[in-house]
C-alpha cells in the first residue's frame, strides 16, 4: 500500500492556537453568564422589625409597626399578621402602599385590634415573594 505524503495537515501550532482561542472564547461565555446570575441572587429581601408601639383600646387600638429595609431591593410586603390573625385593616394598606425602597424604612400602622395591657403581641409580616419577617412585644402596662 502506498501513503500519501502530498497532503498537509495543520501543523501542532496552529492547532494549539485554534483550541486556545477556543477555549479563551467558552470562559468569557461562562464567566459572563456566571455574573449574570451573581447579579439576579445579590437582590436580596432582608427586613428588620425595630419595634411595635401599641395603643391600647378595645377595637379602637393599633400597633405601629417599624420596618427597615435593609436589603438590595425594594420589598412589598402582602400580609400583616398579629398573633396569627391575617390583619386587612392597614396604613398604609397592603399590598399596594407596603412597598419599601431598599435602605430605608417605614411604620405600618395595624388598626382595629383590641390591645390589652401586658399581652404579648407577635407581628409577622410576608413579603410579595412569600419570606416572613416576624417580632414580639409586650404591650405596656400604663
Amino acid at each position: 500500500m502506498k501513503i500519501l505524503r502530498s497532503r498537509k495537515a495543520l501543523s501542532p501550532v496552529v492547532a494549539s492556537i485554534i483550541l486556545i482561542a477556543v477555549t479563551v472564547a467558552v470562559s468569557i461565555a461562562v464567566a459572563a453568564w456566571m455574573g449574570a446570575l451573581t447579579f439576579t441572587f445579590m437582590a436580596t429581601e432582608q427586613i428588620q422589625i425595630t419595634n411595635l408601639a401599641f395603643r391600647v383600646g378595645s377595637g379602637t387600638g393599633w400597633i405601629a409597626v417599624t420596618v427597615n429595609n435593609t436589603g438590595t431591593s425594594p420589598v412589598t410586603m402582602n400580609e400583616a399578621w398579629v398573633n396569627n390573625v391575617k390583619k386587612t385593616t392597614t396604613t398604609p394598606a397592603l399590598p399596594t402602599g407596603g412597598t419599601i425602597p431598599a435602605n430605608t424604612g417605614l411604620i405600618l400602622n395595624i388598626t382595629s385590634l383590641t390591645v390589652v395591657q401586658g399581652y404579648n403581641y407577635q407581628v409577622k409580616l410576608v413579603s410579595s415573594k412569600g419570606n416572613q419577617f416576624m417580632y414580639s412585644a409586650y404591650a405596656p402596662n400604663s
